[in-house]
């Protein structure tokens, strides 16, 4: 398994969740990842004046990228095959958190949960993610 700065490195080539959306990994291991965003006003907000659904999911599809490839960039690729998202509140906090874990993972299909969760621990949306590993 790589090191967290040797997965960072790596899916700096995510360049939509690391660049645009400003996620970064926090943690990572074999079948698990932590991610953080640092929520701004000015870049995250929906009309409504609450973080715009696509940042819950990236988040989400970002840690499940890093939970399942502990060897980004030396074995075959896992992406994301399907996943459901689940809204059960607006985030209070102005940091966010999303947790990968393998609930299964197969030799070509595995299936991880995510949980987002805003500073205040408020537990704020869920993500069913199926990947499918595709040889190199």
């Amino acid at each position: 398994m790589k090191s967290v700065e040797e997965l960072r490195e790596f899916f700096r080539q995510d360049r939509y969740a690391t660049d645009a959306t400003g996620i970064e990994i926090l943690e990572a291991g074999d079948g698990y990842a932590k991610v953080g965003l640092a929520v701004r006003k000015d870049r995250h907000m929906n009309a409504g004046d609450r973080v715009m659904g696509a940042v819950y999911y990236t988040m989400a599809d970002f840690a499940f990228a890093v939970a399942s490839n502990p060897n980004a960039g030396d074995e075959p690729i896992t992406f994301t095959l399907s996943s459901q998202i689940s809204f059960l509140t607006a985030a209070r906090g102005n940091y966010l958190t999303a947790e990968a874990k393998a609930v299964r993972k197969g030799r070509r299909t595995s299936f991880y949960a995510a949980e987002i969760r805003d500073e205040l621990g408020t537990l704020v949306a869920t993500v069913s993610s199926t990947g499918f590993t595709m040889e190199s």
